[in-house]
């Protein structure tokens, strides 16, 4: 497989999951492809895996594909993250691409969003430290986030990430961009571990209805409507998701 020169190289996609194309097969031919970057650490995965997991099963019968950016080298992980939107590209065609990301991989889903492939971007526990997190840094662009649909998730406890910095990014977002919003995930550290289930249930919810139907759950439509800051500290309620999609 051809493989695209630096700044991206030692990056590769993980195995395809969900809808799959092929002579003899009777899958859905692929609508959209979700790119998951994990965060740096292999002992902190976040709600990476398991979101997969959901993705594949509610979202292959619809014609959606998620690969796992495997990061290698040390070129920028958002340059990594464009290496791989231009690889869907290559295998798929003209198809939406949700860049999804936790920890480092938020950041780095965030500033690859203007890649012309991606349509929508979830950041979780996006990393801010030294990246326009406190007053003091230089600001994050959001330009790149015009006229896609943006979601951020952060926990309110989070110590490695100020969830503020987050906040104020949402902000600078909005303005550029309606389409943007922010859940609260209270009590909840980094790791997003004690309401992973409900931050799970979020992302398919946001992932199927930005690639798809354009359609999501009340909360999430209330969110993406609401002015500021309403809809940027939207809190993710304990249960979310029992209720949708079966």
């Amino acid at each position: 497989m051809a493989q695209h020169a630096p700044p991206a190289r030692g990056a590769r996609l993980g195995r395809a999951a969900g809808a799959r194309t092929g002579s003899g097969t009777t899958h859905s031919p692929v609508i959209g492809v979700v790119l998951l970057l994990p965060g740096t650490s292999r002992f902190s995965p976040g709600p990476v895996r398991p979101l997969a997991r959901a993705l594949a099963r509610a979202g292959g019968a619809e014609g959606l594909v998620t690969h796992t950016v495997v990061h290698g080298g040390d070129s920028p992980r958002e340059d990594q993250a464009r290496w791989a939107a231009d690889e869907v590209v290559r295998r798929y065609g003209d198809v939406a691409v949700c860049l999804a990301g936790y920890g480092a991989g938020g950041l780095a889903a965030l500033r690859a969003a203007g890649h012309e492939a991606v349509t929508s971007v979830l950041a979780m526990a996006p990393c801010l430290a030294g990246a326009g997190a406190s007053a003091s840094d230089p600001p994050e662009p959001v330009k790149q986030l015009s006229g896609r649909q943006v979601l951020i998730v952060h926990g309110t406890n989070d110590a490695r990430s100020d969830p503020e910095g987050s906040f104020r990014l949402a902000e600078r977002a909005k303005k550029a961009n309606r389409a943007t919003c922010r859940f609260e995930v209270h009590s909840d550290g980094h790791g997003l571990r004690e309401h992973q289930a409900e931050v799970v249930a979020l992302g398919v919810d946001f992932v199927l209805g930005a690639v798809f139907s354009g359609r999501y759950s009340r909360p999430l439509t209330d969110a993406l409507a609401a002015p500021p800051p309403l809809g940027l500290r939207m809190p993710l309620a304990s249960g979310f998701g029992r209720s949708l999609r079966g």
